[in-house]
């Protein structure tokens, strides 16, 4: 028990950054509190007759959100830049605290919303750390402060990190020898598991987060889809690498592995489905699949296939240990491109099913949340056919989606997003249907059937809606504009949705406009209230999300 007690509160100094008391004891654990200010552990030690104690762990899920992450279970070993890596996905790491004699660590994101975006992607998809289960909360700690000469290798390599992620290039010594410089802006890409389709703006989409995406070939080899991808510059697909190898593209499935090719260029022939150069848009289409040239041929057939980390066609199962339940996968924050084609409705291959269509979502603002500004907001991203505000939890509701491919493709991009001023969480539901109310029974307007609905966009096949999913962000796309409205009628009608409009663009036609609002929960209460707007003369204002910027 007393030595329990001494690890307790030494793991509360390291938390802290604090040299811990010289000499440390604990004695009698009758009738003793223990407690410091470290605020890591506080621990209880009763007098009843019976020594017990009680264990709170600072980091429960119940603690509201923070820049800070507290990373347990972590495997023996494991090095400063793989717990970085768990972050880098979801924006700026800022500081890392290692606690490696208790597998632990603090992980600092620049902003709460990457955090609050990591905890809600890895509260469905369990992280691993070579292949070990990993436990994620967020820290009651705002921000992490470290003593910087008891933690000089982390901040060695977090500055490396970083000089990556703001596309510069590693200058600390200790930086240099974790994250070498990358031989090549070429990466060579192998898809695993692929059960649906990865196309080449699927890929361009997701890499392009880390750079400017110049070239991509794409090709099967060893019936493997397999592709090689060029950047402007190696530090990006150095950053890249890092991020992306080993994510999955949907949940449990097409997973990336990512080496350097050991080409340094790429020479495209055409612009097709199969090839792109970015940089030369008049490149004719040719027929079918380009010709690869000789040399890229060349280097393929002597290139490894070391990174393949399963045999061909097995599915690499997720842990369910630990809380962190493994049917809840959800689609990566980077795989926006790619969930839209998986909403477009591609079949999976034979024998794969996907989840059920029906989402929970909760903490809404139940004085403001309706079925239809649930449909409005969750039609974006898929074919609401039914929503249903709970009767005994107004603040919860379950909306049914087309199918699952659509539900999973909503709960990416709203879970963790702010409407009517309150962050909902967005989960996969056990019911596989939601059920109107019985016939003659009143449920105040809280259930609602929209499967007839004339306002679902994705119902024509081939839809262009399909090519145009993006997460919210605060610029929104208008479309079907009448030819007498100006861009001041359409600054005052978005300025009265409750938000700011800070700028404007025509396009061309005039058909169509980007509006930029202050924020993306202003551009969401916008489209709930101006999608399907009356504009006159028979014209229906439609609002979209854009990955746009004025």
């Amino acid at each position: 028990m007393a030595h329990w007690i001494v690890d307790a509160i030494t793991l509360a100094y390291q938390a802290q950054g604090v040299p811990c008391p010289f000499r440390l004891r604990a004695h009698s654990t009758r009738s003793v509190a223990s407690s410091w200010a470290a605020g890591v552990f506080l621990i209880y030690l009763t007098a009843n007759g019976s020594d017990s104690k009680k264990l709170r762990v600072e980091d429960s899920m119940d603690s509201p959100p923070s820049r800070v992450i507290h990373i347990r279970k972590l495997p023996n070993e494991v090095s400063e830049t793989e717990v970085i890596a768990l972050g880098l996905p979801f924006g700026k790491v800022t500081n890392i605290l290692m606690l490696k004699g208790k597998n632990q660590a603090f992980l600092e994101l620049g902003t709460e919303e990457a955090a609050v975006t990591m905890v809600n992607y890895y509260t469905a998809v369990t992280p691993q750390v070579r292949n070990v289960p990993v436990f994620i909360q967020y820290s009651n700690h705002k921000e992490l402060k470290t003593d910087s000469a008891l933690n000089q290798r982390a901040q060695a390599v977090l500055q490396a990190v970083s000089a990556v992620q703001e596309g510069g290039s590693p200058s600390s010594a200790a930086g240099e020898s974790v994250l070498t410089p990358a031989p090549s802006p070429v990466l060579r890409i192998i898809i695993d598991n692929m059960f649906y389709p990865v196309t080449l703006d699927v890929l361009q989409q997701i890499f392009s987060k880390f750079g400017t995406v110049m070239k991509i070939i794409t090709f099967t080899k060893n019936n493997q889809f397999q592709a090689l991808l060029q950047f402007s510059d190696p530090v990006n697909a150095q950053q890249a690498k890092l991020s992306l190898d080993g994510q999955n593209i949907y949940n449990s499935c097409c997973t990336l592995r990512i080496d350097f090719s050991k080409l340094v260029n790429l020479n495209v022939k055409y612009n097709n489905d199969k090839s792109r150069d970015y940089t030369r848009p008049e490149l004719p289409a040719g027929d079918g699949q380009p010709p690869m040239d000789p040399s890229v041929a060349a280097t393929l057939s002597k290139d490894s296939t070391s990174l393949l980390g399963t045999p061909s066609g097995m599915v690499t199962s997720y842990s369910s240990g630990g809380g962190f339940p493994s049917s809840l996968g959800a689609i990566s924050p980077l795989s926006a491109a790619a969930a839209a084609a998986a909403a477009a409705g591609r079949v999976a291959l034979s024998g794969h099913t996907g989840p059920g269509g029906v989402l929970l979502v909760s903490n809404l603002n139940e004085e403001m949340v309706t079925p239809q500004s649930l449909f409005t907001l969750f039609g974006v991203y898929g074919d609401v056919q039914r929503v249903k505000i709970l009767y005994n939890k107004k603040d919860s509701a379950l909306i049914q989606m087309s199918d699952g491919n659509q539900a999973q493709l909503a709960m990416s991009h709203l879970n963790g997003q702010k409407m009517y001023g309150k962050i909902i969480r967005v989960t996969l539901s056990k019911h596989q249907t939601v059920q109107l109310p019985r016939e003659g029974l009143d449920d105040q307007g809280l259930t609602k059937d929209f499967t007839s609905s004339p306002l679902h966009r994705f119902k024509k096949p081939g839809s262009k809606n399909f090519q145009n999913i993006f997460p919210p962000s605060a610029t929104l796309h208008l479309s079907n504009i009448p030819e007498n409205v100006t861009e001041e009628d359409l600054r005052l009608l978005f300025s009265n949705s409750g938000g700011t409009v800070k700028a404007f663009k025509f396009f061309q036609d005039r058909k169509m406009a980007l509006l930029q609002m202050s924020t993306a929960e202003e551009a969401i209460q916008a489209l709930i209230d101006l999608h399907n707007y009356d504009m006159g003369r028979g014209h229906r204002l439609r609002v979209s999300f854009s990955k746009s910027t004025i």
